[in-house]
């Protein structure tokens, strides 16, 4: 059995200008790469890939093959990715559950937060082994923040599921505390791998970082009158029902083809907003 998030039923007061940015870097960033031959697109692991031994340890590259300092790979490596599967992965994750978590801790404070949670994501990961030659990439770390800051918003949300067994498929609702709770336990359960350098490329002490760093940070970084774990808000339905085909293309249009109207009328009014934004945003 397997099941696959593709929508959540959380509605929010802007864009998720600052998650559309990140979709993009990384998309663009990611084609790219693939114009590169294979030599070059290697290369440039090493060169914006947060590798272990050079951050840490004091290596380095040939002076004329850098083109970032070691710390800055931190950022750099967050938008390269190693394959189609990895970044429909992320990108999917982020989409789905990335505009909640800007919404709550808004543009400025979103930008920091996912890059914190990158960081301690790759420092996690190192702690492992920090004198691996082994280029870290991908986003995977910051949204796993992104994952763990929902969880602690939202844990009662429902989450629109493509459900898997074997050869049959069905589309349900589940909560999110469920679908992210899930996935941050099977990190934990194949965290042995990394210990053991079986992990199969899979950085799973990064993801276990990176979403231990978004439950910890998100306290301090949502807007004063966002509340934590759904506090006053009505149940979500996530009774399991099966959803119909027509349900799903509905909720779809409903997330790619927001009309103006519409985010008009789910915007909270001006005069009515709850305290100003400090100088984060």
């Amino acid at each position: 059995m397997f099941f696959l998030p593709l929508f959540d039923e959380n509605s929010t007061s802007r864009r998720p200008l600052v998650v559309w940015v990140v979709l993009a870097a990384c998309i663009l960033t990611f084609l790219w790469q693939q114009s590169l031959d294979d030599v070059s697109a290697r290369l440039a692991l090493y060169q914006l890939g947060f590798v272990p031994t050079i951050v840490l340890q004091g290596d380095t590259l040939p002076a004329k093959l850098i083109v970032v300092p070691p710390w800055a790979t931190f950022i750099t490596s967050m938008f390269l990715h190693g394959g189609w599967l990895h970044l429909g992965g992320n990108m999917l994750y982020l989409w789905i559950f990335g505009d909640n978590v800007e919404d709550a801790l808004g543009p400025n404070r979103f930008i920091l937060f996912y890059l914190l949670c990158g960081i301690a994501a790759a420092l996690a990961q190192a702690a492992i082994n920090p004198s691996s030659p082994i280029p870290m990439v991908g986003a995977s770390g910051g949204i796993a923040g992104v994952l763990g800051a929902y969880l602690m918003l939202h844990p009662k949300a429902a989450v629109r599921c493509l459900l898997i067994i074997l050869v049959f498929f069905r589309f349900i609702n589940l909560p999110a505390w469920l679908v992210l709770g899930g996935w941050i336990g099977l990190q934990f359960a194949a965290a042995p791998q990394a210990f053991q350098g079986t992990g199969g490329g899979i950085a799973y002490m990064a993801h276990i970082g990176g979403f231990t760093a978004g439950v910890a940070l998100i306290p301090f970084f949502k807007k004063p009158h966002i509340s934590l774990f759904d506090r006053g808000q009505p149940p979500k339905t996530w009774s399991g029902q099966p959803i119909t085909f027509s349900e799903m293309k509905q909720e779809a249009r409903k997330r790619f083809h927001r009309s103006a109207k519409q985010t008009a009328r789910t915007s909270v009014p001006r005069s009515n907003q709850k305290p100003p934004k400090g100088p984060w945003g």
